[in-house]
């Protein structure tokens, strides 16, 4: 069985207002979640590593068990992070490290059978969408 997940980050201002959107697809292409939420005030790769959490917890809610035997596939528009969980780049950043040993230890428990690829960002519009709504809705408004 395959998952497919979108995920993305954004801060408006960096750090600014932050949201995050994923979007969950089974191997067939539909639709099974979407994840939409205000996350403060947080820069873009905090926002990005969140979004990934999100949907992997998500995931995790959706399949239980059965989600070790599964094939998942990230696609998401941050270089950075895919390419630190790629091993190339190294994490130095102490709160994105926090994040990064997050995902390691549900790479181990959970999500073994995953792969991260790096999308162009107009790949990625319905994350970003999500992320936009997010952001629209949980930020202060100033008049």
């Amino acid at each position: 069985m395959k998952l497919l997940i979108h995920t993305d980050g954004g801060a408006r201002g960096n750090p600014g207002p932050a949201g995050i959107g994923a979007v969950l697809e089974d191997g067939k292409g539909k639709l099974v979640q979407e994840i939409s939420r205000y996350i403060g005030e947080q820069t873009n790769n905090v926002a990005e590593y969140d979004a990934l959490i999100a949907a992997l917890e998500a995931a995790k809610e959706l399949y239980g068990v059965k989600l070790r035997e599964m094939s998942i596939e990230v696609r998401m528009d941050s270089e950075l992070i895919v390419r630190q969980l790629g091993g190339i780049y190294k994490v130095k950043e102490p709160t994105l490290k926090q994040k990064f040993a997050r995902v390691a230890q549900m790479r181990l428990e959970d999500v073994p059978n995953i792969i991260f690829t790096h999308i162009r960002r107009e790949k990625n519009a319905h994350a970003d969408r999500l992320v936009n709504e997010a952001i629209d809705k949980g930020a202060p408004h100033t008049a």
